[in-house]
């Protein structure tokens, strides 16, 4: 997207992170607005982001920056990174390759009520198995 740190600079000053340094983010499907995930991002996976136009978020369970589809090959590309209003959330509108869920689905918003119960409204589109092995 930019390799001018000044911009990653301007941008993380508007950012509003919480103590452990992080500010969720929300990728959303750049053509059809469909919301894919919710997952953490630094200072750093921030900069990355925005140099490279590939999404890096921050794994709290690995410890690690995460870049998506460094393992199961179902990468995100940016299209447009923004943030919101309070600077507390960022919203990275990507181009989505393969499935967006390590469960294998579209995206991770697959439980929803139905009929007053609890149902999931996607089905696996590629076996876990198959993406990391």
């Amino acid at each position: 997207m930019t390799n001018d740190d000044t911009t990653a600079r301007a941008v993380l000053d508007q950012i509003k992170f919480t103590a452990d340094g992080l500010v969720p983010a929300i990728a959303q499907q750049h053509d059809s607005g469909e919301v894919l995930m919710m997952a953490w991002m630094n200072a750093d996976s921030i900069r990355e982001t925005l140099a490279t136009g590939t999404v890096c978020y921050w794994s709290r369970s690995r410890g690690k920056l995460w870049r998506k589809g460094e393992s199961s090959g179902q990468t995100q590309k940016l299209v447009d990174f923004r943030w919101d209003c309070d600077g507390d959330t960022i919203l990275v509108l990507v181009d989505q390759t393969g499935v967006a869920c390590h469960t294998g689905r579209h995206n991770c918003f697959f439980n929803a009520v139905r009929d007053g119960a609890p149902a999931v409204i996607a089905e696996v589109e590629i076996d876990p198995e198959d993406l990391y092995g």
